[in-house]
């Protein structure tokens, strides 16, 4: 319980009814969750908009109620009304004083970008673990609390979720924090209120344009984290990316690069690569990894980075490095006993893709053949649909275009978008099979010893999104049982 005095610190209010002594004991967004003292914010969702459920929040025990419309009734008996200018930005800054301002408390990095957000989050989570600090996470995989762990809904939690949980680090003795923030979540303001000590920015591709209509608007939200980054955290930007220099135009952290082919503060070669790691050498220091692909070299220097700028030992970072493994979902692969090797990744854009189909074929022979299995999500970015079929056709032996999350699209129209990208003299080696199982299955038939398959586009997902139900569904378990049942 909080008193609301407290909890409006740093809001802008534009007109309130009255704040007298009030004690809060939640802050709220979902009318549902309301009770007695409750404070509601109304969120316009733009599905949903919170101003109409103000009343039902009051019949439910909510006291202060926070808006911003102009023709909302203030005047009811008993409740405090706050008009604000933006109740999203609001919502950030009243969930983090109700907590008590937790990230204030901790080392809070934040890592945005298109493609290598979560990889390099949950590194860093593994990395400072090894160097035996208490550390915390949120991913779009999971969010690690202290000792719990809880499956993640959203790349960025809502202000109160990330605020609750950050304030149950500090109870368990977590000292760093890392977290993956999404463009929806900076559009949001879901960060609004959090004090970061860092930041990172890996690269920019075209991602999410059903939500931000144009690219420049994506990048330019991407860009305001970095905006407003406070004058005592750092700022480590990708320099090989073309717009990892704007990123740092307004920011007023200390500006650091990292790079493979630029000039920066961080660097890395990469010496050798196979299926089982690489040789990189990072700041002109060796060391082996086993994690694969150009991408990774670029996301273990920025780990580097960070763990440098928080004042790590570069010797014992190196090391820590050198233990670090695969991300779940991201270039996870398996040898079969019939010697076809399958790897799954969660290359859902056309640059992460591409990405891992070129990883694939750096190391591959030339003998090999590369089977590549992919889909496109449903009720997402269209535009995207058929770079993804050309990248697969011009990096692969054969493709099977199949269905990913088709949520309430169906299948078939998700995969004809794609086909457009196919141009004619790929006809004979690109094949469309509606259901993914079979679609994988085929892959696998297919495949001979030596051959690679790739299976993009879901990575660490255990689920299938059909018209909004989640049926159960593994890419990697499904592939390793059909290619066991295919060796006896």
């Amino acid at each position: 319980m909080k008193e609301l005095n407290d909890i409006l610190k740093n809001i802008k209010t534009s007109d309130f009814s009255a704040i007298d002594s009030v004690s809060v004991t939640s802050v709220e967004y979902d009318s549902r969750k309301v009770g007695e003292g409750s404070i509601f914010v109304a969120i316009n969702g733009g599905t949903v908009d919170g101003h109409r459920y103000i009343s039902k929040s009051i019949e439910l025990g909510a006291k202060v109620i926070v808006f911003e419309q102009d023709d909302v009734d203030t005047n009811i008996q008993g409740v405090t009304f706050i008009k604000v200018n933006d109740t999203k930005e609001a919502l950030g800054i009243i969930a983090s004083n109700f907590y008590g301002n937790p990230s204030s408390k901790l080392k809070l990095i934040g890592v945005t970008g298109t493609n290598g957000k979560t990889t390099i989050a949950t590194q860093l989570y593994t990395l400072f673990g090894l160097l035996s600090y208490k550390v915390g996470l949120f991913s779009t995989i999971k969010i690690l609390a202290g000792d719990e762990e809880i499956v993640s809904t959203n790349t960025t939690p809502d202000p109160v979720t990330l605020n609750k949980y950050l304030n149950q680090m500090l109870d368990a003795g977590v000292t760093h924090c890392f977290m993956e923030v999404s463009s929806h979540g900076i559009d949001q303001r879901r960060i609004a209120g959090l004090e970061f000590v860092g930041g990172v920015f890996t690269n920019i591709t075209r991602d999410h344009l059903d939500y931000h209509k144009t690219f420049r608007e994506y990048l330019n939200v991407k860009k305001r984290f970095f905006d407003e980054l406070p004058k005592s955290a750092f700022a480590i930007s990708n320099s090989d990316d073309k717009n990892g220099l704007v990123m740092m135009q307004n920011t007023k952290a200390k500006r650091l690069t990292y790079s493979m082919k630029s000039v920066s503060d961080f660097k890395v070669k990469l010496i050798e690569s196979h299926f089982n790691g690489m040789l990189l050498s990072i700041d002109n220091k060796e060391i082996w990894t086993k994690l694969i692909g150009k991408f990774n070299a670029y996301n273990l220097l920025a780990i580097y980075a960070v763990a440098i700028e928080l004042g790590e030992d570069t010797d014992e970072v190196l090391t820590a490095i050198s233990k670090l493994e695969s991300v779940t979902g991201r270039f996870d692969h398996f040898l079969s006993k019939t010697g076809v090797i399958t790897v799954i990744d969660y290359a859902h854009t056309p640059d992460a893709l591409k990405n891992v189909l070129e990883t694939i074929n750096d190391i591959r022979t030339g003998n090999e053949k590369l089977i590549t299995v992919v889909g496109c999500g449903g009720d997402r970015d269209k535009g995207k649909r058929p770079e993804m079929a050309k990248i697969s056709c011009e990096l692969s032996n054969k493709v099977i275009l199949t269905s990913d999350n088709p949520r309430t699209e169906k299948p078939e129209d998700i995969i004809a978008d794609m086909e457009a990208g196919v141009h004619a003299k790929y006809y004979h080696k690109t094949v469309s099979i509606v259901d993914r199982e079979q679609g994988i299955k085929s892959a696998c038939q297919d495949a001979n010893t030596g051959d690679i398959i790739l299976i993009a586009g879901k990575g660490h997902e255990t689920y299938q999104d059909i018209m909004g139900v989640k049926h159960d569904f593994d890419d990697f378990e499904k592939a390793k049982k059909i290619l066991t049942l295919l060796s006896k």
